[in-house]
């Protein structure tokens, strides 16, 4: 069974925490996250290459010793470095690392000074006031470590969408290889594409129930065998993710997974729909009485109850019912309408790979124009542009741009300071295709402080797009305090763009808000913050979003056609 370039990134994530816990060599340290970020980012599978006995230390940033450490993990599931450190540290020490403001090395002081092993030693620490003892953990620090506890607390176990995926793939991919296998598809939130998990539910029609069963809980992925039942099994696969597997007829195929697609509460308006009429409805069909009326496809489903094939990212009874029964619903944006991405990061900043190797990246995905988005100088700890690097790189991008079959735009992530100026002067502006302004400090502002710094942000002529506009990281840190429904408005009225950023760690603005901006009438850009090449691929997430957000192909404006486009950027 393939190990999954997902798991090689975890591990060696997890090899770095534990090693600067440990209070070892920082290069060392930073060696192992750099390889994580490479791999969770790469499209090719490490599997595959190193079975194929491809040379890894030919791939972008694959050393030889890393090439060795993955061929290791590869060949046996398991990393020796990584199995030493979880020897010599408490297990405990793991989860600390998930509250904002708790790096490793703060979790080491914590450790060393108070024993702090769990969340529960956290907050009763926290509480007592004892962890004001050590230097740097001050009241807003403290203040931001219970938030924190209390976020993980509700989070529960639950997994990001991206960090679901490939082993959604992977054991869907596993069973269909399977050949009692009939049909399989995975249902459930991860069918709708929820920006988290908490677990994956499996349909299968097979011939034999008992067999798939026992093929399914030796899937090698598996940690824990928790039932195997007639209908129903469930493991815990070995990052500690639940899949239930469960057995469906082929005549009620359709019911079964429009039932386990949820939600509970769109289920619930056309149950109520159904009883109206005198029906029954459930995972097993549509019945009038003891006749069965519908159920073996999903499109049957909708069409017996009088209603257009509702697509899962919008069943969340937010309305989609009766926009359907009004010829209403939305044809939601595709992957396919995308002609470029308007937020991409160089060397130039911090990120990984030069401006001609992005742009030749998307011109392999097919898109026919990019922006060059790098940090101003405000952000120093990501390298931010001042004037005169500012006016290098452009030069470098109108030469890209004579040599190119791409067109590389001329644009800047500016900074929105603290009382709602711009991180560089017009004079500079001016020069831009675009620009997207975006917080990056001062999250702690008041709701009515934060959201006058970026309605006068937003008023500057040359501010064209906002980025990740709450400034949320999923499972990490919570949206600053800001009154969106105002900053929706005020984008509309300046004629700005909102984004939909695709990092799967921040997915913002969430789907709830890009349906409230949607029905205001607002732009949207969806776009991926790439700091790599790999990065490029994430627009399927910012997607996701947007679908569960009703967007449509005209609401986005990296759909447009390049001079469309700088006709909509011209405020």
């Amino acid at each position: 069974m393939a190990v999954l370039n997902g798991e090689i990134a975890e591990i060696f994530s997890k090899t770095a925490d534990l090693l600067e816990i440990k209070g070892e060599n920082p290069f060392k340290v930073r060696a192992y996250r750099n390889a994580a970020r490479i791999i969770q980012n790469m499209g090719r599978s490490l599997d595959s290459l190193v079975k194929e006995g491809f040379d890894l230390t030919r791939l972008p940033g694959i050393g030889s010793d890393l090439a060795s450490y993955i061929e290791e993990i590869v060949r046996t599931g398991k990393f020796s470095k990584l199995e030493s450190l979880k020897k010599e540290l408490p297990e405990g020490l793991e989860e600390l690392l998930a509250i904002e403001g708790l790096g490793p090395k703060r979790v080491r002081e914590l450790y060393e000074a108070f024993h702090i092993t769990s969340l529960k030693d956290l907050a009763n620490i926290a509480q007592s006031g004892e962890i004001y003892k050590l230097k740097g953990f001050g009241p807003k620090l403290v203040e931001k470590i219970l938030k924190g506890i209390t976020l993980a607390k509700k989070s529960g176990r639950r997994f990001r969408f991206d960090i679901a995926k490939p082993y959604a793939e992977d054991i869907k991919n596993y069973l269909q290889n399977f050949s009692g296998v009939l049909k399989v598809e995975v249902a459930g939130s991860y069918r709708r594409r929820k920006e988290s998990v908490g677990d994956l539910d499996i349909l299968v029609v097979a011939k034999n129930w008992d067999e798939v069963s026992d093929y399914f809980v030796k899937y090698p992925k598996v940690k824990e065998v928790v039932s195997k039942g007639e209908t129903r099994s469930t493991v815990i696969l070995n990052n500690d993710l639940q899949v239930d597997l469960r057995s469906v007829a082929m005549e009620s195929y359709g019911s079964a997974l429009h039932y386990f697609t949820g939600s509970k509460a769109h289920n619930i308006k056309i149950r109520k729909m159904a009883i109206d009429r005198g029906w029954k409805i459930n995972e097993y069909g549509i019945f009038d009485g003891d006749k069965k009326i519908a159920g073996e496809s999903e499109s049957g489903m909708y069409e017996t109850m009088g209603l257009c094939f509702i697509e899962p990212e919008l069943r969340e009874d937010r309305g989609e019912i009766e926009a359907c029964l009004e010829g209403k619903l939305p044809k939601l944006i595709e992957r396919g309408d995308i002609k470029g991405d308007l937020h991409i990061h160089s060397n130039y900043t911090d990120g990984k790979a030069s401006i001609k190797e992005m742009a030749l990246a998307a011109l392999d995905m097919g898109y026919e124009y990019i922006a060059i988005t790098d940090h101003s100088k405000h952000l120093t700890v990501a390298k931010g542009l001042d004037e005169e690097r500012i006016l290098k790189q452009f030069e470098e991008i109108e030469r890209l741009n004579k040599e190119l079959d791409i067109v590389i735009l001329k644009g800047i992530e500016c900074d929105i300071l603290e009382d709602g100026s711009l991180d560089l002067p017009d004079s500079i502006l001016e020069r831009l295709d675009i620009v997207l302004g975006a917080v990056h400090f001062k999250f702690n502002l008041s709701k009515s402080e934060q959201t006058k710094r970026v309605i006068k942000a937003m008023k500057n002529p040359y501010f064209n797009v906002l980025a990740h506009p709450t400034g949320r990281v999923i499972g990490h840190r919570n949206a600053y305090e800001i009154d969106m429904d105002e900053i929706i408005k005020a984008a509309k009225g300046e004629g700005v763009v909102l984004e939909i950023n695709a990092q799967p760690e921040r997915l913002d603005l969430n789907d709830v808000l890009a349906k409230t901006a949607k029905e205001n009438g607002n732009l949207f850009a969806i776009s991926t913050d790439s700091h790599d090449v790999e990065s490029l691929n994430f627009m399927e997430y910012g997607i996701n979003q947007a679908r569960r957000g009703w967007v449509e192909k005209e609401d986005v404006i990296n759909t447009l056609s390049l001079r469309e486009l700088k006709s909509v950027l011209k405020r």
